[in-house]
């Protein structure tokens, strides 16, 4: 589609590096992708059904191009259950905005909350919002563990948080976060249960795991909820321990998010617009070519049956076969029509003569035995035809079958033979198909259409 290509024109590799103009005058790279969201969503050419079928899709992309609209920026969180992400969120927005608690799993669902604090130490950023998601690895979580990796695919930011060292689901899930270089910041929370020298030492492990995916500046400790402090304090009655609450310090944090977003956040909300437009593309396509495969296939099977009984009504050898080509030009011009490239009569005729010329080579003895078929139907006039009229029929409705599925490749392709060339393009879809099974079906319904034609009162030959 035009529109996906100017934007990954737009923002191909390296477009994230560049950053991008607070949204003032010119037109910038949000500006860019909220028009081509745009015109998706208000594409008429995109059929109804299609529309419909991909309604959660179209959604997805009408709520993006909300977001681009109202400036947000979404930073969201990614990890493992019971890691600390709702607290995690907190301690950034300064307020118990996302529930948290000691259950396993407490997060079922997307939360989100505008932060506010952030928005007024950087007002060039628009409106943050922070998005919290439930955890993966959960038992019997398999839905909440797919919303989560829905969230992040969406998120300009990820936060993606452990607290130790990283698990072989933990590795795995960061590589398919990762996948075509996302924004991340990976976090390790409750950094307060380690020592200086063990917080050193798990944040190089930490970096080795993520090499190629995260970079070493972007791997921050947080300590979100640190547990309580134990302190020996003097009293009259001698010594004794008192325990103390000690505060949030997501300070490193809040300042990598902000001198990220700073620098390339409205770049990675064109690039997260594009990506998720290319996959609405991606879904609309796969719509679009199931659609005209079927209507190909009833077109192909309409032509087949009309073809196959007027070549078996015809008692005339040589007329039958010049209307079966006329039937067969039709063919290659309607499924030009399906695929959105009518051809005219003569480019129609000339892509014919190609397959016809291709197949020819290849099944010469199939229309031999279809030329002594039409002339053992007129020497006899016309009283073998029960015998000879369903099998040169037959034989009409698989060379049209052919000519239907190689056309429809043709145009499928962008009205190219691709590589291969016409020959090995006829020689593949004469291989893939059932040559006995499509000729019987075809006599079958040949004679039952025959059958028919004589029991309403036809003229019986």
């Amino acid at each position: 589609m035009n529109w996906l290509s100017r934007m990954r024109g737009w923002f191909g590799p390296g477009a994230a590096g560049a950053g991008a103009a607070p949204r003032r005058g010119g037109e910038t790279h949000l500006d860019r992708a909220a028009d081509s969201l745009r015109a998706l969503i208000e594409d008429r050419s995109i059929p109804k059904s299609v529309r419909e079928a991909l309604a959660d899709d179209y959604a997805e992309i009408q709520a993006l191009l909300d977001k681009l609209e109202q400036d947000q920026l979404h930073v969201a969180v990614f990890g493992r259950v019971s890691v600390g992400k709702s607290a995690l969120l907190n301690a950034l927005a300064g307020r118990d905005a996302f529930a948290s608690g000691v259950l396993h799993g407490t997060t079922v669902r997307q939360q989100r909350v505008h932060w506010d604090s952030a928005a007024a130490d950087a007002p060039q950023l628009g409106a943050l919002v922070l998005i919290d998601t439930p955890g993966i690895d959960e038992l019997d979580g398999e839905q909440r563990e797919a919303l989560a990796h829905e969230i992040a695919e969406r998120a300009d930011l990820v936060l993606f948080v452990v607290d130790a060292d990283m698990t072989a689901v933990e590795h795995r899930a960061l590589g398919e976060v990762a996948v075509g270089g996302r924004p991340l910041l990976l976090v390790l929370n409750k950094a307060d249960r380690y020592t200086d020298a063990e917080r050193a030492a798990l944040l190089a492990r930490l970096g080795e795991h993520a090499a190629g995916r995260v970079r070493r500046e972007h791997i921050v400790p947080a300590m979100a909820a640190p547990a309580p402090e134990r302190v020996l304090r003097e009293t009259p009655q001698g010594e004794q321990v008192v325990e103390r609450e000690r505060g949030a310090d997501v300070e490193a944090l809040r300042r990598a998010i902000l001198t990220l977003m700073e620098r390339e956040g409205r770049s990675f909300a064109a690039l997260n617009a594009a990506l998720a437009a290319g996959r609405l593309s991606d879904a609309v396509g796969a719509r679009l070519i199931a659609l005209r495969r079927a209507a190909a296939d009833r077109i192909v099977h309409a032509y087949c049956l009309a073809k196959g009984v007027a070549v078996a009504l015809n008692p005339v050898p040589v007329a039958d076969l010049l209307a079966a080509a006329a039937l067969d030009v039709a063919l290659v011009a309607h499924l030009g029509r399906v695929y959105g490239m009518p051809p005219s009569r003569a480019e129609a005729g000339r892509l014919l003569a190609v397959i016809l010329g291709q197949l020819a080579a290849l099944m010469g003895a199939v229309w031999g035995v279809h030329l002594v078929a039409s002339a053992l139907k007129l020497g006899t006039g016309g009283l073998s035809t029960v015998a000879t009229a369903g099998a040169q029929g037959a034989l009409a409705w698989y060379a049209t079958y052919v000519v239907g599925r190689v056309a429809e490749r043709w145009y499928a392709q962008g009205r190219s033979w691709g590589p291969q060339g016409p020959k090995q393009v006829v020689r593949e879809i004469v291989e893939s198909l059932d040559r006995d099974s499509i000729l019987r079906e075809a006599r079958a319904e040949i004679l039952g259409r025959l059958r028919g034609r004589d029991a309403d009162g036809g003229r019986r030959r």
